[in-house]
């Protein structure tokens, strides 16, 4: 897919009645403050983020002063950031930035990684970006940070072992990378909090889809943020080389993974009804698929 069907398929992002369009006037009926859903496109990954939390009230709406803030991107492959199957480490830095400026004590970024996590952290180019922006690497590869919950509305995954970082933060940020995986057709938001947990090998051989929807029932994302600067398109979730990517310039926020999940799902090209564990979260109540009853801002850089 080359930017040209990319802008036709984000254009398909269907807008709800309370939308606001950059460049119009607001509506005159009454609107919910905030969008529910941001859409970016066309920026360098800095931008975007910033014009994006902007839109969305700032991120003093998110992070308060003295709070403790855990990004989680996707940094499961020893890759470079050219081939798309780690999240863009610059969208991280600057998340990192604005939480800080925000306010917050400490900012900790870390994944539970497929590859060999010091080789994940270095090549991925977060390890660095994360230390200039004054945050704090954290490795998720031992087991006595992982701790047993129990997840109330789960129907197959009632529990599971999660990082002590993602049950303890005050404010807990997802920012997935938007791309192809062989098993699910997509990885996204809710997938990518699977790597937040010590055993994932259970959820692989007990309905993926359905693990992905219970654990999103457990605590759902004060925001997710959904790199789609470069997509891998094929051979997903690692690639094979950088022809498997679109440079897409695009960036998707809110604070409903679900809707933030669908919403990227159309932007890749991919009905969403298609990816099961979408309408299984759905139907658990963690969020709406149908974008049209949302307000929806979509900006071009």
């Amino acid at each position: 897919m080359d930017r040209r069907s990319f802008l036709k398929n984000s254009v398909n992002l269907t807008i709800g009645a309370g939308a606001v369009m950059a460049g119009y006037p607001a509506p005159l009926f009454s609107a919910p403050a905030y969008p529910d859903l941001t859409a970016l496109m066309g920026g360098e990954p800095e931008i975007m983020f910033d014009k994006g939390i902007e839109a969305m009230g700032g991120m003093s709406r998110f992070v308060k002063p003295n709070q403790t803030v855990v990004i989680k991107p996707n940094i499961g492959w020893d890759t470079t950031p050219e081939r798309a199957a780690d999240t863009n480490p610059r969208l991280i830095k600057q998340m990192v930035k604005q939480s800080l400026d925000a306010g917050a004590k400490k900012v900790y970024v870390f994944d539970h990684t497929a590859d060999a996590w010091k080789k994940c952290y270095e090549r991925s180019g977060i390890k660095h970006a994360v230390k200039e922006a004054g945050g704090t690497m954290v490795p998720g590869n031992a087991t006595r940070h992982y701790h047993k919950i129990q997840v109330p509305k789960a129907k197959v995954l009632k529990q599971v072992e999660a990082h002590e970082l993602f049950l303890e933060a005050d404010v807990f940020i997802n920012v997935p990378v938007l791309k192809n995986h062989i098993a699910t057709k997509l990885t996204i938001g809710m997938k990518n909090l699977m790597g937040v947990v010590w055993d994932r090998g259970f959820w692989h051989r007990n309905d993926l889809h359905q693990c992905i929807a219970d654990f999103a029932t457990y605590r759902v994302p004060d925001l997710t943020v959904i790199d789609a600067y470069r997509v891998l398109k094929v051979n997903g979730p690692m690639g094979v080389s950088n022809n498997d990517t679109v440079l897409m310039k695009a960036l998707l926020m809110s604070a409903d993974p679900v809707a933030a999940d669908t919403a990227a799902a159309r932007m890749f090209g991919i009905d969403p009804s298609q990816i099961s564990y979408m309408n299984k979260a759905q139907d658990l109540g963690v969020g709406t698929m149908d974008l049209s009853s949302l307000n929806i801002r979509k900006i071009r850089i």
